[in-house]
């Protein structure tokens, strides 16, 4: 098979059949007859479900996988990518945020520069000014924490050879960041500028932005642990240089040095930093503790193939 289109659905009920449609002539444009567009079920609430079997009835290059239940975005991708069958994977939403006229640009520089992956990036991030400001915030701290340089503003869409596909699958990470498994799998990735649409508000709030920096940066780094390493030198060796300070004070003046202001702000400091130390050690611990499981990241309930 030449082509797979892959997508997500989580409350896409109002984009399936147009993005089936839209797809459908770019993939045909670009594959002839030899395509197929597999639609990932993430647990949607709506009737994204229905909608897209009423697809799959009516066109048999659509190929449904019903999740058994929301497993999350990335975890979706990756399981219509293991589906994907074609020598060309081009991944991308559903929500027509995304336009799915782009595979014909991304397939002719993939031609031209003869690179394994071309991959969207927003010329200008979607979103108000805070959005924007939080968006370029991550890539910074993620790259000063991790080392690792993400290219900014990249979006879902992105055309895939066969052989990097197939690299991408061999990552068997439970918890992880899709957006950092896609830069260290390698090849050769080229980017391509697009203008991304905005339908409606970003379902990515603060405490997901949160959450998110901290599973990304603990999924690709050890840094905060050799952090609490260091900041433990650190108040060790201030510690060693106050007790020296009272030794003193007291052998030259014969009276011990006042303060119970400074004795409390000491204990709560040492006492939030212990905490914090134990969080961070925690972090790391469920996630060893996810992995030593070895449960599977999703689970297929029904696959709707024509062949």
């Amino acid at each position: 098979m030449k082509l797979s289109v892959v997508a997500t659905l989580y409350q896409s009920a109002p984009y399936v059949h147009e993005f089936c449609r839209r797809a459908s002539e770019q993939a045909r444009q670009l594959a002839g007859d030899d395509y197929e567009i597999v639609l990932v079920n993430d647990g949607s609430p709506d009737d994204s479900l229905a909608l897209a079997i009423a697809e799959h009835e009516a066109d048999p290059h659509v190929v449904v996988v019903d999740l058994s239940r929301n497993f999350g975005h990335h975890k979706a991708m990756m399981t219509g990518l293991s589906y994907a069958r074609g020598e060309q994977v081009f991944l991308i939403d559903s929500d027509l945020e995304e336009l799915p006229e782009w595979l014909a640009e991304f397939s002719e520089q993939m031609q031209r520069s003869n690179c394994d992956v071309v991959y969207g990036v927003q010329e200008r991030r979607k979103g108000d000014r805070f959005e924007q400001l939080t968006g370029a915030w991550f890539y910074r701290l993620f790259r000063f924490i991790t080392g690792i340089a993400l290219p900014e503003n990249i979006v879902t869409a992105r055309l895939m050879s066969r052989r990097y596909v197939t690299a991408l699958l061999q990552h068997e990470e439970r918890e992880f960041f899709i957006a950092g498994l896609w830069h260290i799998t390698g090849f050769r990735q080229q980017s391509h500028p697009v203008a991304k649409l905005s339908h409606s508000e970003t379902t990515y709030t603060l405490r997901h932005k949160v959450s998110l920096i901290v599973n990304s940066v603990t999924s690709f780094s050890n840094a905060p642990l050799v952090g609490i390493f260091y900041l433990g030198i650190t108040v060790l060796a201030f510690s060693l240089l106050y007790i020296a300070y009272t030794i003193f004070v007291w052998l030259s003046s014969s009276r011990p040095v006042s303060g119970y202001t400074s004795l409390i702000a000491s204990i709560w400091l040492l006492g939030g930093l212990s905490i914090s130390s134990m969080g961070v050690l925690g972090i790391y611990l469920s996630k060893i503790f996810s992995e030593t499981k070895r449960r599977p990241y999703t689970i297929v309930r029904e696959l709707h193939r024509s062949t």
